[in-house]
C-alpha cells in the first residue's frame, strides 16, 4: 500500500509539470495573443510562401502574425488578413511588402508605418502593398539576356558612309592665282 502512495504522488508531480509546462508553451507562443490584437487587410499581387502563421514585422520586429488568406475572385489578388498587437496603431497610408530573410530565408510581411493622422481600424485595409519577388525568375531573366547577347554579333550599320576622298591640290592657273573651284571642304571622321 505504501508503495502504491509513492507512485501517486509522482505521477502528480509529472501531471502538474506538465501541466505548467504547456501553460508556459501556450503564452509563449501566438495561440494566447490571437484573442487580442486588431485585424487588417492587405492585397498583393504575389504572396509568394506566406502562409497563415507567417510573422508580421515593423522595423524587423514581431508585431502579429497571418491569420487567414484568400484569392479575391475579382480582382485576382491575394487578399491577406494579419492580426496586429493592439499596442501598435498602424496609420491608413502604412505599407506592407512581403519579405524574406535573405535570399532563400523564411517569409514573412514588412510593414512601415506612414505619417498620416488617420488610424486603422479593426478590418481596416492597406493601400500601399509590394508583392514578392520571384528571385528565381529574376535570375533566369538575368542568366538567359546574357547567354543571348553573347551569341548576337553585331551587324553593320548600314547608315555609315566612306568618308570623302581628299580633294586633290588644285593646280594654279595661268595667270598664277588658284582656280576659283578650289574652296576647303571639312572631312569628318
Amino acid at each position: 500500500m505504501k508503495d502504491s502512495a509513492v507512485e501517486t504522488a509522482i505521477g502528480a508531480i509529472v501531471i502538474a509539470i506538465a501541466v505548467v509546462f504547456l501553460v508556459f508553451v501556450y503564452n509563449t507562443t501566438d495561440r494566447a495573443s490571437a484573442r487580442s490584437g486588431y485585424r487588417i487587410i492587405a492585397e498583393f499581387d504575389n504572396v509568394g510562401a506566406v502562409n497563415v502563421g507567417t510573422d508580421v514585422r515593423l522595423a524587423g520586429i514581431k508585431i502579429g502574425s497571418v491569420v487567414a488568406q484568400e484569392l479575391d475572385p475579382q480582382t485576382f489578388q491575394a487578399r491577406v488578413t494579419m492580426l496586429i498587437d493592439p499596442r501598435l496603431k498602424l496609420t491608413d497610408d502604412s505599407t506592407a511588402k512581403v519579405s524574406s530573410e535573405g535570399i532563400l530565408g523564411q517569409p514573412f510581411i514588412s510593414l512601415e508605418p506612414g505619417g498620416s493622422e488617420t488610424v486603422l481600424a479593426d478590418g481596416g485595409e492597406l493601400q500601399f502593398t509590394q508583392g514578392a519577388i520571384d528571385i528565381w525568375k529574376l535570375v533566369s531573366e538575368a542568366m538567359f539576356s546574357k547567354s543571348n547577347s553573347e551569341t548576337t554579333t553585331p551587324q553593320p550599320s548600314a547608315d555609315k558612309t566612306e568618308a570623302p576622298a581628299a580633294p586633290e591640290a588644285s593646280q594654279p592657273s595661268a595667270n598664277g592665282e588658284p582656280a576659283q573651284d578650289a574652296q576647303p571642304t571639312n572631312v569628318q571622321q
